[in-house]
């Protein structure tokens, strides 16, 4: 590989083919994945208030951090006749986040599971002095 043609004399460096082409590529994959990550919480039904209080404090985390997340309840075996519990409970989870969220998709079924997406507002950002010296 050539560092400088223009040099008398001509300046290059010997590289190992391998371990070059392996840095570009994951370089190359690095670039292409800036947009925010989505990470998932799930909740049973069944959760308990303080099961509940640290799962909110770990959707905060990531909403400061920058990531969309989404929230997942889920549904075993007889409890999908009371769907409207789901409900109950993301709404639950939503009042408590309000503040710092906003909601990107409404809740919707896939299967057994009752999800939304969730991504910060504007307060969160504010936060974390960290992540907004990389944004400039």
């Amino acid at each position: 590989m050539e560092v400088s043609p223009n040099a008398n004399p001509p300046v290059a460096r010997i590289v190992d083919w391998g371990k070059y082409n392996y840095q570009k590529t994951k370089q190359q994959k690095k670039s292409r994945t800036k947009s925010p990550d989505i990470k998932q919480i799930r909740f049973g039904l069944k959760i308990g208030d303080h099961d509940l209080d640290i799962k909110l404090k770990k959707i905060k985390e990531f909403l400061e951090a920058g990531h969309k997340v989404k929230i997942t309840a889920f549904f075993r075996g007889r409890e999908m006749a009371h769907r409207e519990i789901g409900f109950t409970l993301l709404d639950k989870v939503m009042k408590k986040i309000e503040d710092i969220a906003v909601v990107e998709q409404e809740p919707r079924f896939t299967g057994k599971y009752l999800s939304m997406l969730v991504r910060s507002s504007g307060n969160a950002k504010a936060k974390n002095p960290q992540r907004n010296s990389q944004e400039d």
